[in-house]
C-alpha cells in the first residue's frame, strides 16, 4: 500500500519499509519541500501517523541495522560490537549464524562471496568440517570489513558464487547471467526509469 502511495517519490527522496517512511534530502529547503509532499500524500490517502512515533529534521537516524548520516551509511555500532566479539566458528551451525549476519550487510562488502568462499565450502554436505587457515583468514577479513566504513561512495556491491553447473557455462552465458542477476537485485533502481 505505502509503496503504491509513494511510487513517484520512492528512491528519489522516500524509502518505505513496512510502516516506516524515511524522507531524505540534500538541503534544508529541499527537505521542507519533500516533507510537505509526503504529508500531503498521507492526507490525500487518509493515512495517519502517530505523532509520538514521528521524528523530524534529524541529521542521523538508525534504520534497518544501519546509521544514516549526512556523511553516508554506516553499520549500527551495536552490530559492530557483536561482530568484533564473535568467536571462531566451531561447527556448521556457527558458520551459518555468522554468514547470516554478514550476509545481511553483503552489499556493503566488495567481493563478499569470494571472501566468504572458504567458509561457505564447509556448508556443503560433502565437506567435512575442517577449519583451515583459509577459513580463519576469510572469517577475520569479513569481521574487519563488517566493522569498518568503506572509503568509496558506493550504492551497493553484488556478488555470488557460481553454482556447480554454472561453472561449465561458456563466457557469454556467464556474462548474460551477470546482467540478469544485476537487473534482478537492483530492479528497484530501474523501475520507472528508462535505461
Amino acid at each position: 500500500m505505502m509503496n503504491k502511495v509513494f511510487m513517484d517519490e520512492l528512491d528519489k527522496f522516500v524509502v518505505v519499509f513496512i510502516g516506516d517512511i524515511l524522507v531524505y534530502s540534500a538541503t534544508v529547503e529541499e527537505h521542507e519541500h519533500h516533507l510537505r509532499i509526503v504529508l500531503e500524500k498521507l492526507r490525500q490517502n487518509k493515512l495517519y501517523a502517530k505523532f509520538s512515533k514521528c521524528e523530524f529534521w534529524l541529521e542521523e537516524i538508525a534504520f534497518l541495522g544501519h546509521i544514516l548520516t549526512v556523511e553516508g551509511v554506516a553499520i549500527n555500532p551495536t552490530k559492530i560490537e557483536s561482530v568484533k566479539e564473535w568467536e571462531q566458528p566451531r561447527n556448521v551451525t556457527d558458520i551459518q549464524s555468522f554468514l547470516g549476519l554478514a550476509g545481511y550487510y553483503c552489499r556493503f562488502i566488495k567481493n563478499f562471496s569470494k571472501i566468504a568462499k572458504p567458509m561457505t565450502n564447509l556448508l556443503k554436505k560433502t565437506e567435512e568440517f575442517d577449519w583451515t587457515p583459509e577459513c580463519e583468514q576469510s572469517f577475520q577479513t569479513l569481521k574487519e570489513k563488517l566493522t569498518t566504513m568503506p572509503n568509496e561512495r558506493v550504492i551497493a556491491y553484488a556478488s555470488r558464487q557460481l553454482k556447480e553447473h554454472e561453472q561449465c557455462y561458456p563466457t557469454h552465458d556467464l556474462e548474460l547471467d551477470t546482467v540478469m542477476h544485476a537487473l534482478k537485485i537492483w530492479r528497484h533502481y530501474l523501475i520507472g526509469n528508462k535505461c
